[in-house]
């Protein structure tokens, strides 16, 4: 067996310049309770583009030289976000936060693992191989492909912490935007099993089309003229007060506001009297993503009775506790190829990854456009 492995590494210099290049490391013995992995596939998702090119890249800049396994590519970081990259200026990081393989080797409290398919989220997955504890990895059903098994962590167990939080903070219904995401499609999915009502917000008509074929019942068009009418409507009928926003903004930096907005609205129809501090009716809507990076706007017309807040993935698995963390990997392992299953665009090498052309499409994070890497590629 082979004793080294490929992997991506990342690294901004003092110039103020970030480079991506691919490195050769010596695979590490499993320990007692680890396991080695022969990673077939990792996903680019969102979450990796931050520490992969960063959230400061100039696109614009890019070059690339030398070839193959040889290959650095090159782009500038913008002087004006260089002071919040500093504590990573000369680091050699690994990326990639989830993927999925088969158990080459374990130790020997995990040798009943070896030959197993298994999604994991260990960090540092573009690579050939990964060397990490045997509690990391989800084991997956027979038959289930390291493709299927990739994708398993991150956008399952994100729309699976939605509705839990809903359950959690006592809201009956959801607004989703981007919906049209590979999670979003799976929190459609999810809702339909569980009779939760969801409001589905996209920005195309394409996409509403794509989302009503998947049986969503509400998909409202920011494009639409009468969006803000439409959304209230919805939002009367489902009482839904507990939103969850990718984009940080959209609608022009509005998006957010505008749920809040139109959730008040919703509160007031069915309030009973007036009061001048708005409904008493709490509203919350969480921004688990960036994906528009102009400033969040807020027109504070929902009263009092609101919060907005940021939403991540492993400080709501602390919050849940181990039991339901590990209740809702199981419901994805079930159910990875029909719930949780990912759509790919296309799969690349690691080599291919630090092309210029192939970085400036999966960096510009587009509904349906998601790579897919295949480091033996």
């Amino acid at each position: 067996m082979t004793t080294t492995s490929k992997e991506i590494r990342t690294e901004i210099n003092a110039e103020g310049k970030l480079n991506l290049s691919i490195t050769t490391s010596e695979i590490p013995a499993p320990g007692d309770d680890e396991v080695l992995i022969k990673v077939e596939a990792a996903p680019i998702n969102p979450s990796d583009l931050g520490l992969l090119i960063s959230f400061a890249a100039d696109l614009g800049s890019i070059t690339s030289t030398g070839s193959g396994d040889e290959t650095v590519t090159s782009f500038g970081i913008h002087p004006a976000l260089m002071q919040s990259l500093k504590p990573r200026v000369g680091l050699s990081m690994k990326a990639g936060n989830e993927g999925g393989g088969v158990v080459i080797d374990a130790g020997k409290n995990a040798k009943d693992l070896i030959g197993k398919t298994v999604g994991v989220a260990g960090g540092e997955m573009y690579s050939q191989y990964r060397c990490l504890p045997a509690m990391s990895c989800l084991v997956m059903n027979e038959g289930t492909t390291s493709s299927e098994a990739a994708s398993s962590f991150v956008n399952p167990l994100t729309a699976l912490g939605f509705t839990e939080t809903m359950r959690l903070e006592n809201h009956t219904a959801l607004v989703h935007t981007a919906a049209a995401s590979n999670l979003g499609q799976m929190l459609i999915k999810i809702c339909a099993a569980d009779s939760i009502p969801l409001i589905n917000i996209v920005r195309k008509q394409e996409q509403v089309d794509l989302l009503k074929g998947l049986g969503a019942k509400y998909v409202l068009n920011t494009s639409d003229a009468d969006f803000m009418g439409n959304l209230i409507e919805a939002l009367v009928e489902t009482g839904a007060t507990l939103g969850f926003d990718a984009t940080g903004g959209g609608n022009d930096g509005k998006l957010p506001g505008q749920i809040l907005s139109a959730m008040e609205i919703a509160a007031n129809k069915s309030a009973k009297e007036y009061s001048r501090y708005g409904s008493d009716t709490y509203k919350q809507v969480y921004i688990y993503g960036g994906l528009d990076p102009s400033p969040t706007i807020l027109n504070r017309s929902f009263g009092l009775s609101w919060g907005l807040g940021g939403w991540l993935l492993t400080p709501f698995i602390g919050r849940v506790g181990m039991e339901k963390f590990q209740a809702m990997r199981d419901r994805v392992a079930k159910e990875i190829t029909t719930t949780f299953a990912s759509n790919y665009t296309q799969e690349i090498s690691l080599e291919e990854m630090l092309e210029p052309e192939i970085i400036k499409t999966y960096a510009k994070q587009a509904t349906g456009t998601k790579f897919l890497v295949t480091p033996h590629k």
